[in-house]
């Protein structure tokens, strides 16, 4: 069983620019199977936007998605980990802030992203959640 979060969290997470529209993350989110998106301004995490993000802070207000920009939809009070961080303290910062998702952040530069999905593969395979994470992707 994985001790540390670098054993299950995806490495080299999908990043975008705070000024990259809604629409160009919808779509690399729908290409690339993923549900969140971290937010970046050079090297460093400005914040992280999932596809309820998108729904819930862009689309439901009734902008125009392909002028709204991934800053204005994005969750910048984020909670990280690091990559040598134990397991038990990504689940217990993930039961603590209500998240699904954790960025891993090293030495101030995002280096993966580990989810409640990743976790629950890791912990309890056999459980709903494990098998739904494990499942392909329905398109």
């Amino acid at each position: 069983m994985a001790q540390h979060v670098r054993e299950v969290m995806t490495m080299e997470p999908v990043t975008v620019e705070p000024r990259t529209s809604v629409t160009t993350v919808a779509r690399m989110m729908r290409d690339e199977n993923i549900g969140a998106v971290l937010v970046t301004e050079g090297d460093r995490l400005r914040g992280l936007v999932s596809d309820r993000d998108l729904v819930v802070r862009a689309v439901a207000e009734g902008g125009d998605p392909d002028q709204t920009t991934v800053a204005r939809a994005c969750s910048e009070d984020l909670v990280t980990v690091g990559p040598d961080d134990d397991v038990d303290r990504a689940v217990e910062l993930m039961r603590e802030h209500s998240v699904r998702r954790i960025p891993v952040v090293e030495e101030g530069h995002p280096v993966g992203i580990v989810s409640i999905g990743d976790l629950a593969m890791e912990r309890d395979p056999g459980s709903a959640l494990g098998d739904i994470s494990a499942a392909r992707p329905n398109q």
